[in-house]
């Protein structure tokens, strides 16, 4: 049965719906020998290639993996970048990051072969929860603190209301049901503040808990059910 390629690729393990629409508009993925086109359908016959490799079903075990992502690692799987974060989880199956964190940022990142699950945890209608740390450069004030809660104006877009508790007068925890780029920075640099420190430490129901930077765990069936449901 045809299947739009980039959900095969995804099944494949290889990465990501979202990232394999973007290796196929940068015309990375062959079918057949021709260039891929975003929303095009493959089957088992065709020959898949990206950057030289056959993509064939493997029918690999599903991994989770929950990564503690020191600051300096690029959210990438692109092993010829210095520092990607696929160079610090060894598994027999190739994973790929389910979303990402800035180079400056530290913290929860998880890996996966699991497309259906990666696109179901980025997709913007499923509004999964994700916390993070902060650390200011100056007190965060009373006023600042509530208009990050109820939303702040990034140009002509605003954030969605969230939960923001403040830990002490330059660092508070914040969540977030959205994944716009460098959100967080964002909303503290319209307010005033530059961020000193920022750590993700819960996705959902997986919490960063004391894994150390650069270490990383396989996810429990518990953690994998409750991201699932």
């Amino acid at each position: 049965m045809p299947t739009r390629i980039n959900k095969y690729l995804a099944d494949r393990g290889y990465c990501s719906r979202r990232e394999a629409d973007r290796l196929i508009i940068a015309k990375k993925v062959h079918v057949n020998g021709k260039i891929a086109k975003v929303g095009s359908s493959v089957d088992e016959s065709d020959n898949v290639v990206i950057i030289g490799r056959n993509m064939k079903r493997t029918g690999t075990k599903k991994i989770y993996i929950a990564l503690h992502k020191p600051v300096g690692y690029i959210t990438t799987m692109d092993r010829s970048s210095e520092h990607n974060v696929s160079s610090l989880i060894r598994t027999k199956s190739r994973v790929f990051p389910i979303g990402r964190l800035d180079v400056a940022s530290s913290g929860l990142l998880i890996m996966t072969n699991d497309g259906d699950l990666a696109n179901k945890l980025m997709h913007p209608k499923f509004e999964h929860e994700k916390e993070y740390d902060v650390v200011i450069d100056k007190p965060l004030s009373e006023r600042d603190l509530n208009i990050m809660r109820k939303g702040v104006g990034l140009g002509d877009e605003r954030t969605l209301p969230t939960k923001v508790r403040q830990q002490s007068a330059k660092r508070f925890r914040i969540v977030l049901r959205e994944g716009r780029n460098r959100q967080i920075r964002r909303m503290c640099e319209v307010l005033g503040y530059n961020v000193i420190r920022l750590k993700r430490v819960r996705i959902a129901n997986v919490k960063l808990g004391a894994l150390k930077p650069g270490a990383y765990r396989e996810l429990t069936v518990e953690e994998v059910d409750g991201l699932k449901d």
